[in-house]
């Protein structure tokens, strides 16, 4: 059974910094693609972030380029996102994906965890 669970969300206040980590099992991690992706209240969801299997790509959306960083540690099937300068507008619920293609629609998803940015 694969399982894909997200952590790391939280309070934090305008300009600071939150590392998000997604672990997932029952699966071999190093040959899938992976992202993340947020859904606020009211908003559709957005893909922000995804990397190739081999580190050999990523894709930022505009709105995070130069302030997330996504990385991942297939020793411990785990991807991350690291975030800085956090603003008010990054406040959502983020979850991350399992892909088959670079960039593509899930095969699994996780519940995401919750970022809260205040001013």
């Amino acid at each position: 059974q694969v399982q894909v669970v997200e952590s790391g969300g939280g309070l934090v206040q305008t300009g600071g910094s939150l590392r998000l980590s997604c672990t997932v099992s029952g699966l071999a991690f190093n040959v899938y693609h992976m992202g993340w992706f947020r859904q606020a209240p009211g908003k559709e969801r957005e893909q922000i972030s995804c990397v190739t299997w081999n580190d050999l790509q990523a894709y930022y959306a505009d709105s995070v380029k130069g302030r997330f960083t996504i990385s991942q540690d297939n020793a411990k099937n785990t991807l991350y996102l690291q975030m800085n300068s956090l603003k008010s507008d990054d406040t959502a619920r983020y979850s991350c994906r399992v892909s088959g293609a670079y960039c593509s629609a899930a095969y699994y998803w996780g519940q995401g965890t919750q970022v809260t940015v205040s001013s």
